[in-house]
């Protein structure tokens, strides 16, 4: 037996909680897991609240996140006391996921833990880390070099957001953070952000071509402030769209795109193939500022997780969730 965040649902309704399950219930797979700790990212906090048709399977554990050590393998590439990260992939949606002290997963979704990352580190940056990353390399792809400009960064307590502050910082950009928590600007400050404005310049509707501004955008919020932010962004400019805090709709026009030539790109952190994610990982393992990520870090427990996504779920969560799960 083993302990996880159990959803379920049926004719008495939804339900979630921390309890034994049996290792023969596990789904199959060719390596079997101990997970060391975990994280909730927006996607987990939807599943365990019931607030979004996030799982599709019932019953199901939690967890979109994992790392720890291989407990068991038939796969090639894996062996009994490697360290692992798991991203993605359906799990706490049609798969059993990582909110539990064993998992039993697929080699081939796997990435080896960078030796200069421990698997608390990992999970504090986890799918919003990750997410961040690609999110950066496609800004990059796109030819953005540090002095092209400001890059906007929207939803920046957030995880993504706070990630993404931190790397842009790093690699020598200018970054202007929106956020609705005023209260948080010295974080973000203390993440780099060289100017931090109040997300209610982006989030109602908005003209749909506005003053040039930004040279680079990554949003993690969606709706009207990916609207203003795409119709405000520089000639040849790019826009990398990673998140629906806001809305999953989008009004806008083809002005931005058709007379400026702005580029609008989306990141799928889900089904990425394997050498990406390998390149997102190596890149945070070299390139993190270790200061910082703990900045942005709170460490909770599996028992903590209910309540905390609740939290997470009504914004009263700042940067990462890390949970010690052993």
């Amino acid at each position: 037996m083993f302990k996880a965040l159990l959803l379920e649902k049926n004719e008495s309704g939804f339900s979630a909680a921390v309890q034994p399950v049996d290792e023969s219930q596990l789904p199959e797979g060719d390596v079997l897991v101990s997970v060391s700790h975990s994280t909730l990212n927006y996607k987990d906090g939807l599943a365990i609240t019931g607030r979004g048709p996030v799982v599709r399977a019932w019953p199901m554990v939690a967890g979109v996140d994992g790392a720890g050590t291989v407990l068991e393998s038939t796969h090639p590439h894996w062996k009994a006391g490697d360290s692992f990260i798991h991203n993605g992939w359906g799990l706490g949606e049609t798969r059993w996921g990582c909110l539990a002290e064993r998992a039993r997963l697929k080699g081939s979704w796997l990435v080896k833990l960078p030796r200069t990352l421990t698997t608390r580190q990992a999970m504090a940056l986890g799918t919003a880390g990750y997410t961040a990353m690609l999110a950066v390399m496609a800004l990059e792809r796109h030819g953005l070099r540090p002095g092209d400009g400001e890059v906007l960064v929207t939803g920046a307590t957030g995880g993504v957001g706070s990630v993404a502050t931190m790397l842009l910082t790093g690699l020598g950009h200018r970054v202007v953070a929106a956020t609705g928590k005023a209260q948080e600007a010295d974080y973000l400050k203390r993440l780099g952000a060289a100017q931090v404005i109040d997300r209610a310049e982006l989030s109602s509707p908005g003209k749909p071509f506005q003053k040039e501004r930004w040279s680079a955008v990554i949003d993690a919020v969606g709706s009207h402030t990916l609207a203003n932010a795409l119709a405000q962004t520089r000639h040849g400019g790019v826009v990398v769209a990673c998140g629906l805090a806001q809305g999953s709709d989008l009004a806008t026009t083809v002005m931005p795109f058709i007379l400026r030539g702005v580029t609008l790109t989306g990141i799928d952190s889900v089904m990425a193939p394997l050498p990406l994610r390998v390149e997102a990982w190596d890149r945070l393992a070299e390139e993190v500022d270790r200061n910082a990520l703990e900045d942005m870090v709170e460490d909770i427990g599996l028992d903590d997780c209910i309540a905390r996504a609740q939290d997470l779920m009504n914004g009263h969560v700042r940067g990462r969730l890390v949970v010690a799960i052993g």
